[in-house]
């Protein structure tokens, strides 16, 4: 198997919400690179800011990509967006989640990469997984023991992010996993996942065939449920050219970090995680 063998389909949507008056997310869906970024600083500086993060990754369009392009794009963006923030009393700041494909051992793989707590989740069959984790401060209390996660849909301040493209801390969090044939990739703003449900998400995800289709009902459930941010949806439909099926050995296809060394994602970013 090689990358040039995947087929993908791919969908992609995005809406202002229906309680703001600017859209502050941007949207690449440019083979082999997927990202959503979700800006923050209000109209102008929040637009340019995930503008700013897209444009980093522009370059990656259409061409063969390993690890250390990711990881020089991130750099960039956060060198653009932090020259935009210092334009604005009120700073600058984006979200930013994507995957990229990559060869890793002659297959290929998803590298997946966040920062903030834009999100990428992994539908396969009838189940979903969340595969990114969220910088936030109602994410870091449950990690800490602090806060049981059935009370993080109530925390006040579960949205406050900790790490952002443009902040003190944009240390992007990464993961390889294999391609797999059928399997059916998210990304998206909060503002579905702040509006949707996982079950809902899932639900939507199994429901719905081509990925025009899902990206368009699931933006609309997040319309339906309040709407009170930007929604932004990516949606990526394996065909062909993937595994079968995931390893069934112990570590479920799961890369380690050793397998990397100073080539990984450092800098902007942490070396890349295993993640099943």
């Amino acid at each position: 198997m090689t990358l040039s063998s995947v087929v993908l389909n791919v969908a992609s949507l995005t809406d202002t919400g229906l309680t703001r008056t600017a859209n502050e997310d941007s949207v690449l869906a440019a083979s082999p690179v997927f990202l959503v970024a979700d800006g923050m600083g209000g109209h102008e500086a929040g637009d340019r800011a995930s503008a700013a993060v897209v444009a980093a990754f522009e370059p990656l369009r259409g061409r063969s990509v390993v690890v250390d392009d990711v990881r020089d794009a991130l750099g960039r963006a956060a060198a653009v967006v932090e020259g935009i923030a210092a334009q604005h009393k009120r700073g600058a700041g984006s979200t930013v989640t994507g995957v990229a494909l990559v060869e890793h051992e002659g297959a290929p793989h998803w590298l997946v990469f966040n920062v903030g707590d834009s999100r990428v989740y992994r539908h396969h069959g009838n189940e979903l997984t969340q595969l990114t984790i969220d910088h936030s401060l109602g994410q870091e209390m449950v990690d800490a023991g602090e806060l049981r996660p059935a009370d993080l849909e109530s925390f006040s301040q579960r949205n406050v992010i900790t790490r952002a493209i443009g902040a003190t801390d944009s240390t992007a969090d990464s993961w390889l996993l294999p391609v797999v044939d059928g399997e059916r990739l998210l990304l998206c703003s909060d503002g579905l996942s702040g509006e949707v449900s996982d079950e809902g998400i899932r639900a939507t995800l199994t429901m719905c065939g081509r990925p025009e289709t899902a990206a368009s009902a699931l933006v609309r459930r997040a319309l339906q449920a309040g709407g009170r941010d930007n929604v932004s949806v990516v949606v990526i439909d394996v065909v062909a050219g993937g595994a079968r099926a995931r390893p069934d050995d112990d570590t479920g296809g799961r890369v380690a970090a050793s397998a990397f060394t100073d080539s990984a994602l450092e800098g902007t970013t942490i070396p890349v995680r295993a993640r099943g």
